[in-house]
């Protein structure tokens, strides 16, 4: 990695929203600057105008035309579109919601110009991206469409003690147990593992599986738990990922059984999405995981009730600043050694040392007392390179 400083490109998110106060008040403090070069994509209009309205003044930032003319120890806004935008804020828009996507768009196209290093966007309200006849999907979908990846992004919900990933997305209830397959669940944990291991440093992660029924037990198993949640995670061990379950989402969150894990998958959103924001509830951030670009935003929606009057909470901003810069860093340093490996001159003994170390049952209670136990099954094995679906 060469010397500059870490460039992160933030998106403006719905103009009608907090996504400017979010970014001004992230980058208040000047150690800041210390650890990166920030670029806004967005307009200079429009973050003028959220100055005003936060009684801020007229040297928050400073225009740029370019990415490259981003200037270290400043705050430095790219005109990414040149439409006259109303701001009317609280009040989502059609105007809003073009230059969010337009700010992403353009953001896209430098990355693959090598203009910046990492992608942080700021909040906007899909159930109002519905701009000139073209739905928006999520962002990770939007980034593939941009990158055009064949790769699928995994949205990972990261918390102070928790990592939750979810097999379905966000669909209806009804939806659910159609959408669940046993390659599904591999896919699954596989991106996650492999994201574990390349973005956050982890050797070895331990991953969680939750069950979709919530009687689910050894003795009687739900039908999804038994035909496709229970074999994919057995092929996933064979495969030599930690992983284990199915666990009953009631009793894994309420007894603290997350707490021995790297991170979570639940059958569908709200299932783990729920209790991680009764444990976790402030300053989480989303990742987007398995796409060629580190990108991040804050858990955190537009706001309208209170944008433009200086009372939006940046932790969450600053946090996902912190997270792609941090994953970033991470990603270079798991993929250096591999650009120019060295022959081997020996055959490697493996070491089932590990394998030993995690066997637990894939299945177990977690007491109020925080001991373990219950049933076995998966054993969680020493994790080499990512493993191959079978």
């Amino acid at each position: 990695m060469d010397k500059r400083k870490i460039r992160v490109a933030l998106t403006n998110g719905d103009t009608n929203g907090i996504g400017y106060e979010l970014i001004f008040k992230a980058f208040k403090t000047p150690a800041m600057f210390d650890l990166c070069t920030p670029i806004i994509y967005g307009s200079p209009k429009v973050a003028s105008y959220h100055c005003d309205a936060l009684g801020l003044d007229g040297n928050t930032f400073s225009i740029i035309s370019d990415a490259s003319e981003a200037k270290d120890g400043r705050l430095n806004l790219l005109t990414a579109y040149d439409d006259e935008v109303k701001v009317d804020l609280g009040m989502p828009s059609q105007d809003a919601s073009r230059a969010a996507i337009k700010s992403i768009d353009r953001a896209i196209t430098d990355f693959k110009d090598g203009l910046f290093d990492v992608l942080v966007m700021a909040p906007v309200e899909k159930d109002n991206m519905h701009v000139d006849g073209y739905d928006f999907p999520c962002n990770e979908r939007f980034i593939e469409i941009c990158l055009a990846s064949e790769k699928k992004g995994l949205d990972v919900l990261m918390g102070e003690n928790m990592r939750l990933a979810s097999l379905t997305g966000d669909i209806a209830l009804r939806d659910v147990p159609a959408a669940i397959s046993e390659e599904g669940i591999i896919n699954t944990v596989a991106q996650l593992y492999a994201t574990l291991r390349r973005d956050f440093s982890i050797e070895n992660p331990r991953i969680a599986v939750l069950a979709l029924n919530p009687n689910d037990t050894d003795a009687h198993p739900g039908k999804e738990e038994q035909e496709m949640v229970i074999p994919a995670i057995q092929k996933l061990s064979d495969a030599g990922v930690c992983v284990f379950g199915p666990y009953q989402s009631e009793k894994f969150f309420g007894d603290g059984g997350f707490m021995a894990f790297d991170a979570v998958v639940s059958m569908y959103w709200d299932q783990g999405l729920a209790p991680m924001k009764a444990l976790c509830p402030d300053g989480n951030v989303h990742y987007l995981a398995g796409l060629p670009i580190v990108s991040t935003s804050p858990d955190l929606s537009p706001c309208y009730n209170i944008a433009g009057m200086g009372k939006a909470d940046a932790t969450a901003m600053r946090n996902a600043i912190y997270l792609a810069i941090d994953a970033f860093r991470a990603r270079h340093d798991f993929d250096e050694p591999y650009a120019n490996p060295l022959q081997k001159i020996y055959k490697e003994r493996k070491d089932d040392s590990e394998k030993a170390r995690f066997a637990i049952p894939k299945k177990h209670s977690f007491h109020k007392d925080g001991e373990k136990g219950g049933n076995a099954g998966a054993n969680g094995a020493n994790a080499g390179d990512a493993p191959v679906n079978k």
